[in-house]
Protein backbone atom coordinates (compact mmCIF):
# COMPACT_ATOMS: atom_id res chain seq x y z
CA UNK A 1 0.00 0.00 0.00
CA UNK A 2 2.83 2.36 0.84
CA UNK A 3 4.45 1.64 -2.53
CA UNK A 4 1.24 2.26 -4.45
CA UNK A 5 0.66 5.50 -2.54
CA UNK A 6 4.17 6.60 -3.33
CA UNK A 7 3.75 5.91 -7.06
CA UNK A 8 0.40 7.73 -7.21
CA UNK A 9 1.86 10.66 -5.33
CA UNK A 10 4.79 10.79 -7.79
CA UNK A 11 2.49 10.70 -10.81
CA UNK A 12 0.28 13.37 -9.27
CA UNK A 13 3.23 15.61 -8.53
CA UNK A 14 4.74 15.11 -12.00
CA UNK A 15 1.41 15.78 -13.74
CA UNK A 16 0.81 18.94 -11.75
CA UNK A 17 4.30 20.22 -12.48
CA UNK A 18 4.05 19.44 -16.19
CA UNK A 19 0.52 20.52 -16.95
CA UNK A 20 1.82 23.21 -19.27
CA UNK A 21 3.60 20.55 -21.37
CA UNK A 22 0.30 18.74 -21.85
CA UNK A 23 -1.41 21.98 -22.76
CA UNK A 24 1.25 22.83 -25.32
CA UNK A 25 0.97 19.36 -26.80
CA UNK A 26 -2.84 19.67 -27.01
CA UNK A 27 -2.65 23.08 -28.72
CA UNK A 28 -0.09 21.90 -31.28
CA UNK A 29 -2.16 18.76 -31.90
CA UNK A 30 -5.34 20.84 -32.39
CA UNK A 31 -3.50 23.16 -34.79
CA UNK A 32 -2.33 20.14 -36.77
CA UNK A 33 -5.86 18.71 -36.76
CA UNK A 34 -7.53 21.97 -37.83
CA UNK A 35 -4.97 22.47 -40.60
CA UNK A 36 -5.52 18.92 -41.87
CA UNK A 37 -9.33 19.32 -41.81
CA UNK A 38 -9.36 22.70 -43.53
CA UNK A 39 -6.99 21.46 -46.25
CA UNK A 40 -9.26 18.49 -46.99
CA UNK A 41 -12.39 20.65 -46.97
CA UNK A 42 -10.94 23.39 -49.17
CA UNK A 43 -9.53 20.88 -51.67
CA UNK A 44 -12.91 19.15 -51.92
CA UNK A 45 -14.68 22.50 -52.27
CA UNK A 46 -12.16 23.60 -54.88
CA UNK A 47 -12.83 20.50 -57.01
CA UNK A 48 -16.56 21.25 -56.93
CA UNK A 49 -16.13 24.92 -57.77
CA UNK A 50 -13.85 24.14 -60.73
CA UNK A 51 -16.88 22.77 -62.59
CA UNK A 52 -18.83 26.04 -62.24
CA UNK A 53 -18.67 28.86 -64.78
CA UNK A 54 -18.01 31.50 -62.15
CA UNK A 55 -14.21 32.02 -61.88
CA UNK A 56 -14.28 34.26 -58.80
CA UNK A 57 -15.19 31.61 -56.22
CA UNK A 58 -12.44 29.37 -57.59
CA UNK A 59 -9.93 32.24 -57.27
CA UNK A 60 -11.08 32.90 -53.68
CA UNK A 61 -10.57 29.28 -52.59
CA UNK A 62 -7.14 29.03 -54.25
CA UNK A 63 -6.07 32.25 -52.56
CA UNK A 64 -7.19 31.14 -49.08
CA UNK A 65 -5.58 27.68 -48.94
CA UNK A 66 -2.00 28.44 -47.89
CA UNK A 67 -2.66 31.68 -45.93
CA UNK A 68 -5.33 29.89 -43.86
CA UNK A 69 -2.84 27.16 -42.93
CA UNK A 70 -0.32 29.82 -41.94
CA UNK A 71 -2.96 31.62 -39.85
CA UNK A 72 -3.84 28.41 -37.97
CA UNK A 73 -0.20 27.67 -37.15
CA UNK A 74 0.59 31.26 -36.17
CA UNK A 75 -2.36 31.31 -33.78
CA UNK A 76 -1.62 27.86 -32.35
CA UNK A 77 2.10 28.39 -31.84
CA UNK A 78 1.56 31.83 -30.30
CA UNK A 79 -0.93 30.41 -27.77
CA UNK A 80 1.49 27.61 -26.96
CA UNK A 81 4.24 30.20 -26.49
CA UNK A 82 2.00 32.16 -24.11
CA UNK A 83 1.61 29.03 -21.97
CA UNK A 84 5.36 28.46 -21.93
CA UNK A 85 5.93 32.14 -21.08
CA UNK A 86 3.51 31.99 -18.14
CA UNK A 87 5.34 28.93 -16.79
CA UNK A 88 8.96 29.91 -17.39
CA UNK A 89 8.72 33.72 -17.02
CA UNK A 90 11.41 34.04 -19.69
CA UNK A 91 11.76 37.60 -21.10
CA UNK A 92 12.15 36.17 -24.60
CA UNK A 93 8.47 35.29 -24.77
CA UNK A 94 7.41 38.92 -24.29
CA UNK A 95 7.75 39.30 -28.05
CA UNK A 96 5.09 36.66 -28.72
CA UNK A 97 2.16 39.12 -28.69
CA UNK A 98 3.61 41.63 -31.20
CA UNK A 99 4.90 38.81 -33.40
CA UNK A 100 1.42 37.24 -33.42
CA UNK A 101 -0.11 40.53 -34.56
CA UNK A 102 2.56 40.95 -37.24
CA UNK A 103 2.02 37.38 -38.44
CA UNK A 104 -1.75 37.83 -38.69
CA UNK A 105 -1.39 41.11 -40.62
CA UNK A 106 1.21 39.59 -42.95
CA UNK A 107 -1.00 36.54 -43.53
CA UNK A 108 -3.99 38.74 -44.37
CA UNK A 109 -1.86 40.77 -46.79
CA UNK A 110 -0.59 37.52 -48.34
CA UNK A 111 -4.17 36.35 -48.85
CA UNK A 112 -5.19 39.65 -50.49
CA UNK A 113 -2.14 39.65 -52.80
CA UNK A 114 -2.88 36.06 -53.86
CA UNK A 115 -6.55 36.95 -54.38
CA UNK A 116 -5.67 39.88 -56.65
CA UNK A 117 -3.20 37.74 -58.66
CA UNK A 118 -5.68 34.88 -59.07
CA UNK A 119 -8.50 37.20 -60.08
CA UNK A 120 -6.22 38.88 -62.61
CA UNK A 121 -5.24 35.49 -64.03
CA UNK A 122 -8.90 34.42 -64.15
CA UNK A 123 -9.82 37.54 -66.12
CA UNK A 124 -7.02 36.92 -68.62
CA UNK A 125 -7.83 33.22 -69.06
CA UNK A 126 -11.54 33.93 -69.37
CA UNK A 127 -10.91 36.55 -72.06
CA UNK A 128 -8.61 34.25 -74.01
CA UNK A 129 -10.93 31.23 -73.85
CA UNK A 130 -14.25 32.97 -74.50
CA UNK A 131 -13.01 35.57 -76.98
CA UNK A 132 -14.60 38.37 -74.96
CA UNK A 133 -12.90 41.76 -75.41
CA UNK A 134 -10.52 42.69 -72.59
CA UNK A 135 -7.39 44.81 -72.19
CA UNK A 136 -4.59 42.73 -70.75
CA UNK A 137 -2.40 45.78 -70.23
CA UNK A 138 -5.07 47.42 -68.07
CA UNK A 139 -5.60 44.20 -66.12
CA UNK A 140 -1.85 43.95 -65.45
CA UNK A 141 -1.62 47.60 -64.42
CA UNK A 142 -4.57 47.43 -62.02
CA UNK A 143 -3.26 44.17 -60.55
CA UNK A 144 0.22 45.58 -59.93
CA UNK A 145 -1.08 48.82 -58.43
CA UNK A 146 -3.45 46.92 -56.14
CA UNK A 147 -0.71 44.56 -54.93
CA UNK A 148 1.67 47.45 -54.25
CA UNK A 149 -1.06 49.28 -52.32
CA UNK A 150 -1.77 46.18 -50.21
CA UNK A 151 1.92 45.68 -49.37
CA UNK A 152 2.47 49.34 -48.46
CA UNK A 153 -0.66 49.39 -46.29
CA UNK A 154 0.37 46.16 -44.55
CA UNK A 155 3.87 47.53 -43.89
CA UNK A 156 2.46 50.71 -42.33
CA UNK A 157 0.02 48.74 -40.15
CA UNK A 158 2.84 46.45 -39.00
CA UNK A 159 4.99 49.45 -38.09
CA UNK A 160 2.09 50.95 -36.14
CA UNK A 161 1.56 47.61 -34.37
CA UNK A 162 5.22 47.47 -33.35
CA UNK A 163 4.94 50.93 -31.78
CA UNK A 164 6.52 53.06 -34.50
CA UNK A 165 4.92 56.39 -35.40
CA UNK A 166 3.51 56.15 -38.91
CA UNK A 167 3.61 59.92 -39.33
CA UNK A 168 7.29 59.90 -38.45
CA UNK A 169 7.93 57.08 -40.88
CA UNK A 170 6.11 58.98 -43.64
CA UNK A 171 8.06 62.15 -42.86
CA UNK A 172 11.32 60.20 -42.94
CA UNK A 173 10.21 58.60 -46.19
CA UNK A 174 9.59 62.03 -47.70
CA UNK A 175 13.08 63.23 -46.77
CA UNK A 176 14.64 59.94 -47.83
CA UNK A 177 12.66 60.02 -51.05
CA UNK A 178 14.46 63.20 -52.11
CA UNK A 179 17.85 61.57 -51.58
CA UNK A 180 16.75 58.39 -53.32
CA UNK A 181 15.33 60.44 -56.18
CA UNK A 182 18.74 61.97 -56.91
CA UNK A 183 20.50 58.63 -56.56
CA UNK A 184 18.02 56.69 -58.72
CA UNK A 185 16.91 59.12 -61.41
CA UNK A 186 17.04 56.49 -64.14
CA UNK A 187 15.02 54.05 -62.05
CA UNK A 188 12.36 56.69 -61.35
CA UNK A 189 12.34 57.76 -65.00
CA UNK A 190 11.67 54.16 -66.01
CA UNK A 191 8.98 53.84 -63.33
CA UNK A 192 7.10 56.93 -64.49
CA UNK A 193 7.70 55.90 -68.09
CA UNK A 194 5.94 52.62 -67.31
CA UNK A 195 3.14 54.53 -65.60
CA UNK A 196 2.68 56.67 -68.72
CA UNK A 197 2.56 53.53 -70.86
CA UNK A 198 -0.25 52.19 -68.67
CA UNK A 199 -2.15 55.49 -68.82
CA UNK A 200 -1.63 56.44 -72.49
CA UNK A 201 -1.59 52.84 -73.77
CA UNK A 202 0.17 53.41 -77.11
CA UNK A 203 0.50 49.63 -77.25
CA UNK A 204 -0.64 46.59 -75.28
CA UNK A 205 0.73 43.13 -74.56
CA UNK A 206 0.54 41.13 -77.79
CA UNK A 207 0.81 44.15 -80.13
CA UNK A 208 3.35 44.29 -82.93
CA UNK A 209 5.25 47.59 -82.68
CA UNK A 210 8.28 49.20 -84.28
CA UNK A 211 10.19 52.45 -83.92
CA UNK A 212 11.60 54.36 -86.89
CA UNK A 213 14.01 56.09 -84.48
CA UNK A 214 15.55 52.93 -83.01
CA UNK A 215 16.10 49.36 -84.15
CA UNK A 216 13.09 48.17 -82.18
CA UNK A 217 10.50 45.92 -83.80
CA UNK A 218 8.61 42.92 -82.52
CA UNK A 219 5.74 41.69 -80.38
CA UNK A 220 5.21 43.13 -76.90
CA UNK A 221 5.45 40.33 -74.31
CA UNK A 222 5.43 42.23 -71.03
CA UNK A 223 5.16 45.82 -69.80
CA UNK A 224 6.90 46.07 -66.44
CA UNK A 225 7.55 49.00 -64.15
CA UNK A 226 11.14 49.32 -65.36
CA UNK A 227 11.44 47.37 -68.61
CA UNK A 228 9.24 46.45 -71.54
CA UNK A 229 10.03 43.09 -73.13
CA UNK A 230 9.67 42.86 -76.92
CA UNK A 231 10.20 39.65 -78.88
CA UNK A 232 11.60 40.42 -82.35
CA UNK A 233 10.86 38.34 -85.42
CA UNK A 234 14.01 36.26 -84.95
CA UNK A 235 12.51 35.24 -81.56
CA UNK A 236 15.11 37.16 -79.58
CA UNK A 237 13.97 39.27 -76.61
CA UNK A 238 14.59 43.02 -76.57
CA UNK A 239 14.54 44.67 -73.12
CA UNK A 240 13.72 48.35 -73.51
CA UNK A 241 13.80 50.74 -70.51
CA UNK A 242 10.43 52.46 -70.24
CA UNK A 243 11.99 55.92 -70.24
CA UNK A 244 13.09 55.34 -73.85
CA UNK A 245 9.48 55.44 -75.08
CA UNK A 246 9.17 59.08 -73.93
CA UNK A 247 11.78 60.13 -76.51
CA UNK A 248 11.01 58.01 -79.57
CA UNK A 249 8.17 57.57 -82.02
CA UNK A 250 6.38 54.24 -81.90
CA UNK A 251 4.39 52.76 -84.78
CA UNK A 252 1.72 50.24 -83.82
CA UNK A 253 0.77 48.25 -86.94
CA UNK A 254 -1.44 45.96 -84.83
CA UNK A 255 -4.01 48.76 -84.62
CA UNK A 256 -4.24 49.41 -88.35
CA UNK A 257 -7.72 49.21 -89.83
CA UNK A 258 -6.66 48.02 -93.32
CA UNK A 259 -3.56 46.88 -95.16
CA UNK A 260 -2.42 48.72 -98.26
CA UNK A 261 -1.46 47.25 -101.62
CA UNK A 262 0.75 49.62 -103.62
CA UNK A 263 2.42 48.17 -106.70
CA UNK A 264 3.78 49.41 -110.02
CA UNK A 265 3.51 47.22 -113.15
CA UNK A 266 5.08 47.94 -116.53
CA UNK A 267 4.08 46.81 -120.04
CA UNK A 268 6.05 47.04 -123.30
CA UNK A 269 6.10 50.22 -125.38
CA UNK A 270 4.68 48.14 -128.25
CA UNK A 271 1.52 47.66 -126.17
CA UNK A 272 0.85 51.36 -125.61
CA UNK A 273 -2.48 51.18 -127.43
CA UNK A 274 -3.68 48.55 -124.92
CA UNK A 275 -2.84 50.55 -121.78
CA UNK A 276 -6.27 52.17 -121.40
CA UNK A 277 -8.15 48.86 -121.62
CA UNK A 278 -5.74 47.18 -119.18
CA UNK A 279 -6.10 49.98 -116.61
CA UNK A 280 -9.90 49.87 -116.81
CA UNK A 281 -9.98 46.06 -116.51
CA UNK A 282 -7.65 46.10 -113.48
CA UNK A 283 -9.75 48.78 -111.77
CA UNK A 284 -12.95 46.82 -112.37
CA UNK A 285 -11.33 43.65 -111.02
CA UNK A 286 -10.25 45.43 -107.83
CA UNK A 287 -13.69 46.94 -107.24
CA UNK A 288 -15.30 43.51 -107.59
CA UNK A 289 -12.72 41.65 -105.50
CA UNK A 290 -14.36 40.45 -102.22
CA UNK A 291 -11.23 41.12 -100.15
CA UNK A 292 -10.75 44.71 -101.32
CA UNK A 293 -12.46 47.56 -99.46
CA UNK A 294 -13.81 49.72 -102.28
CA UNK A 295 -14.93 52.39 -99.78
CA UNK A 296 -11.26 53.26 -99.25
CA UNK A 297 -9.00 54.98 -101.75
CA UNK A 298 -8.74 52.87 -104.92
CA UNK A 299 -6.59 54.08 -107.79
CA UNK A 300 -5.36 52.47 -111.01
CA UNK A 301 -3.59 54.91 -113.36
CA UNK A 302 -0.95 55.11 -116.06
CA UNK A 303 2.00 56.54 -114.19
CA UNK A 304 5.11 57.19 -116.26
CA UNK A 305 7.28 56.47 -119.28
CA UNK A 306 10.03 54.31 -117.81
CA UNK A 307 13.27 53.48 -119.66
CA UNK A 308 12.05 50.01 -120.66
CA UNK A 309 8.31 50.06 -119.95
CA UNK A 310 5.08 51.98 -119.68
CA UNK A 311 4.19 51.88 -115.98
CA UNK A 312 0.82 51.95 -114.27
CA UNK A 313 0.23 51.64 -110.54
CA UNK A 314 -2.43 50.20 -108.25
CA UNK A 315 -3.28 51.67 -104.88
CA UNK A 316 -5.92 49.96 -102.75
CA UNK A 317 -6.69 48.54 -99.28
CA UNK A 318 -7.69 45.09 -98.08
CA UNK A 319 -10.38 44.36 -95.50
CA UNK A 320 -8.05 42.16 -93.47
CA UNK A 321 -5.12 43.24 -91.32
CA UNK A 322 -3.81 39.69 -90.90
CA UNK A 323 -0.28 39.53 -92.29
CA UNK A 324 -0.52 36.03 -93.80
CA UNK A 325 -3.98 36.54 -95.30
CA UNK A 326 -2.87 39.89 -96.72
CA UNK A 327 -0.08 38.25 -98.71
CA UNK A 328 -2.48 35.61 -100.04
CA UNK A 329 -4.80 38.39 -101.24
CA UNK A 330 -1.91 40.35 -102.75
CA UNK A 331 -0.68 37.25 -104.59
CA UNK A 332 -4.15 36.62 -106.00
CA UNK A 333 -4.45 40.22 -107.22
CA UNK A 334 -1.03 40.22 -108.90
CA UNK A 335 -1.82 36.95 -110.68
CA UNK A 336 -5.14 38.39 -111.87
CA UNK A 337 -3.35 41.48 -113.21
CA UNK A 338 -0.91 39.26 -115.11
CA UNK A 339 -3.89 37.39 -116.60
CA UNK A 340 -5.58 40.66 -117.64
CA UNK A 341 -2.42 41.86 -119.38
CA UNK A 342 -1.99 38.55 -121.18
CA UNK A 343 -5.65 38.41 -122.28
CA UNK A 344 -5.34 41.95 -123.66
CA UNK A 345 -2.59 40.73 -125.99
CA UNK A 346 0.14 42.62 -124.13
CA UNK A 347 3.16 41.52 -122.16
CA UNK A 348 4.77 42.60 -118.94
CA UNK A 349 7.95 44.50 -119.71
CA UNK A 350 11.39 43.64 -118.45
CA UNK A 351 14.62 45.66 -118.78
CA UNK A 352 15.81 45.66 -122.41
CA UNK A 353 18.32 47.59 -124.51
CA UNK A 354 17.85 48.46 -128.20
CA UNK A 355 20.85 49.25 -130.40
CA UNK A 356 20.20 51.33 -133.54
CA UNK A 357 22.86 51.03 -136.28
CA UNK A 358 23.06 53.73 -138.96
CA UNK A 359 24.83 53.39 -142.32
CA UNK A 360 26.40 50.26 -143.66
CA UNK A 361 29.19 48.22 -142.34
CA UNK A 362 32.18 47.73 -144.59
CA UNK A 363 33.23 44.16 -144.95
CA UNK A 364 36.57 43.61 -143.39
CA UNK A 365 38.99 42.01 -145.82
Amino acid sequence: MDTEATVLQFVSDWTGANTWVVQVFVIVFLALLFDFVQRRLLKRLHRKLESTRNPWDDALIRSAMRPLSALIWITGISFAADIVAAETKAPLFEAVGPLRHVGIIATLAWFLVRLVSNMQQSIIERGMSSGEPYDRTTADAIGKLTRVSILITAALVILQTLGFSVSGVLAFGGIGGIAVGFAARDLLANFFGGLMLYLDRPFSVGDWIRSPDREIEGTVENIGWRLTTIRNFSKRPIYVPNSVFANIAVVNPSRMTHRRIKETIGIRYEDADKMSAIVQAVETMLKQHPEIDSSQTLMVNFNRFAPSSLDFFIYTFTHTTNWMKYHDIKQDILLRIERIIREAGAEIAFPTSTVHLSGSLDRCE
